[in-house]
C-alpha cells in the first residue's frame, strides 16, 4: 500500500492513501451480492440476477459506493499503520479518483494526538512528606473507636444537647402545605451530625422528650430538589426519645471487644493502631510525592493544543468507568441519577472540570514511555491479568478476552513510567520550612557579624 501523511498543523493532517485492484474486486463482488438479493429483473427469478446482466444494465460504478464502504475500514487502518500516525477521532474521507482499472485514491483528514516534547522528568525536587505518628495521633484514634462503641442510653428527663440522638416525628410546609419528603415519623437523628437542613438540629437542643417544636429554616440555594431551593420551610417536631452516648471504659476488655483476633491488651490495641496509621501515613505520602512529580513533569513538558475529540473521549470514559462501578454496586444510571439528583449532562460536566489536565497527563507519560524505550514483558502482562481477574472477580479467561495485549502493555507502560518519575525524585523541605530556615540562617549570619565587629573593635583598643 501507498500510503502519504502530511501534517498540517500541530494536530491535523492529510493521509493520502490508495486502493489497490485486487481490494477492489473483493469489494466489488461483496456489493454485488449484497445489491442483487433485493433486484427484480426480467427473466431471473429474485436474487439470482447475473453479474454480467448486472452491469450491462446498471454498470459497474453503481456498485461503487458500497464496495468503498466494504474495503475502505481496513485499508484505512493499514495506511495508518503504515504512516505511523496516531488518530484521535474519525477521519474525514474524501475521494481523489475512483478509476476504471487503477487503484482507488483516497484523501483522509485526519485529527492526531500533539506531539509531546519532553522537559525535566528525572531528579524532580518535591516537598518531602512529614510521616510522623505522634502519641495524640494515636490517642485521637483510639477515641474515635471508642466513640464509635458507644451505647445509646435513654435520658428520662434530661435534655437534648450536641451529641445526643434524638427520635422524632416531624411534618415539614413551605407556604402552608406539605411537601413531598417533608414528613416521618420516629426518625433518628443525632444532633450535631448536619444531616438535615442547616439550622434544623440546632433548634432541638435544649428540648426533651414530649416537647413540639416548630422548626423554622430556610433551604439552601443549591438544595438538591430545585423546587424547595431558597424557600422558607416549618416543620412541626415533636420529641418522643433523647438519648445520650455512653462511651465503653478504655481497658484490656475494650480492646479484646474490638479486635480479639490480633490483640489481648489496651497497649496492644495502641500499637496496632499506631502501625495502622503509619502504613496510611506512608502511603498518603507516596501518593502525594508521585501527584506533585507527575504535575510538575507535565508542567515541564511543551503541549500543543488538546484536540476537543481526546477531551471528549477522556470524559466518556471517565463516565463509563464510573457508571461501571456504580453497576457493580447495583446501581443503575437511573437510580444513581434518581439519588443523587443530578443528571447525564452534571456528571459529563463533572468529568469534564479536570478532563484536559488527564489528557495531558496521559500524553506526557506515553511520551515517557517512548523516551525511555518501556517495553512491558509477556510476563508482567500474565501478572496485570491475575491482578485485574483478582481485583474485578472475574475469571483470566474473560480479562484476557475482554482487553487486548496492546491495552495492557501500555496500561503497564504507562504504571512503568511513573515509577521511574516517582522513584527519581529528590525529596526537600517545603517552601514554606525553606523560608523560615532562611531567615533563621540571616538572623545567625547577622548576630555572627555583630560578634565580629565587637571582637573588631575591641582588638583596636
Amino acid at each position: 500500500m501507498a500510503a502519504n501523511w502530511e501534517k498540517k498543523g500541530d494536530t491535523e493532517g492529510v493521509l493520502t492513501f490508495e486502493i489497490a485492484q485486487d481490494k477492489i474486486k473483493k469489494g466489488l463482488d461483496q456489493a454485488f451480492n449484497r445489491v442483487k438479493k433485493n433486484l427484480n429483473v426480467p427473466g431471473f427469478r429474485k436474487g439470482h440476477v447475473s453479474r454480467t446482466v448486472f452491469d450491462h444494465m446498471y454498470g459497474e460504478s453503481a456498485l461503487y459506493e458500497d464496495a468503498l464502504n466494504i474495503v475502505m475500514p481496513s485499508e484505512y487502518d493499514a495506511a495508518v499503520k503504515e504512516a505511523g500516525i496516531d488518530p484521535v477521532d474519525q477521519p474525514k474521507v474524501d475521494i481523489d479518483s475512483m478509476d476504471e482499472g487503477k487503484p482507488w485514491v483516497l484523501k483522509a483528514t485526519v485529527t492526531v494526538a500533539p506531539e509531546v516534547k519532553l522537559g525535566d522528568y528525572k531528579g524532580l525536587e518535591v516537598d518531602k512528606q512529614d510521616t510522623t505518628v505522634t502519641d495524640e495521633d494515636v490517642q485521637k484514634e483510639l477515641e474515635d473507636k471508642q466513640k464509635s462503641q458507644a451505647e445509646l442510653v435513654l435520658k428520662e428527663d434530661g435534655k437534648a444537647e450536641k451529641g445526643d440522638t434524638v427520635t422524632i416525628d416531624y411534618v415539614g410546609t413551605v407556604d402552608g402545605k406539605e411537601f413531598d419528603g417533608g414528613s416521618a415519623k420516629n426518625y433518628s437523628l443525632e444532633l450535631g451530625s448536619n444531616s438535615f437542613i442547616p439550622g434544623f438540629e440546632d433548634q432541638l437542643i435544649g428540648h426533651k422528650a414530649g416537647d413540639e417544636v416548630t422548626v423554622k429554616v430556610t433551604f439552601p440555594d443549591d438544595y438538591q430538589a430545585k423546587e424547595l431551593q431558597g424557600k422558607d420551610a416549618e416543620f412541626k417536631t415533636t420529641l418522643h426519645e433523647v438519648k445520650s452516648k455512653e462511651l465503653p471504659k478504655l481497658d484490656d476488655d475494650f480492646a479484646k471487644d474490638l479486635d480479639d483476633e490480633d490483640v489481648d491488651t489496651l497497649e496492644e490495641l495502641k500499637l496496632k493502631i499506631k502501625s495502622d496509621l503509619q502504613e496510611k501515613k506512608d502511603d498518603a505520602a507516596k501518593d502525594a510525592i508521585q501527584e506533585q512529580a507527575i504535575a510538575e513533569a507535565v508542567a515541564n513538558a511543551t503541549i500543543p493544543a488538546i484536540p476537543q475529540a481526546m477531551i471528549d473521549t477522556e470524559v466518556d470514559n471517565q463516565m463509563n468507568q464510573y457508571m461501571s462501578s456504580m453497576q457493580q454496586q447495583g446501581i443503575s444510571p437511573q437510580m444513581y441519577y434518581q439519588l443523587t439528583g443530578t443528571s447525564e449532562d452534571d456528571l459529563k460536566k463533572q468529568f469534564a472540570a479536570n478532563a484536559e489536565s488527564r489528557v495531558k497527563t496521559n500524553l506526557v507519560l506515553e511520551a515517557v514511555v517512548k523516551a525511555e524505550k518501556i517495553e512491558p514483558t509477556d510476563d508482567q502482562v500474565k501478572a496485570e491479568i491475575k491482578r485485574l481477574a483478582g481485583e474485578y472477580n472475574m475469571e483470566e479467561k474473560a480479562v484476557r478476552k475482554a482487553l487486548t495485549d496492546d491495552m495492557l502493555k501500555h496500561d503497564i507502560g504507562v504504571q512503568d513510567a511513573i515509577t521511574l518519575i516517582t522513584d527519581n525524585v529528590k525529596e526537600v523541605a517545603p517552601k514554606a520550612e525553606k523560608k523560615s530556615t532562611k531567615k533563621a540562617a540571616k538572623k545567625d549570619d547577622a548576630k555572627a557579624d555583630k560578634k565580629a565587629d565587637a571582637k573588631d573593635a575591641k582588638d583596636a583598643k
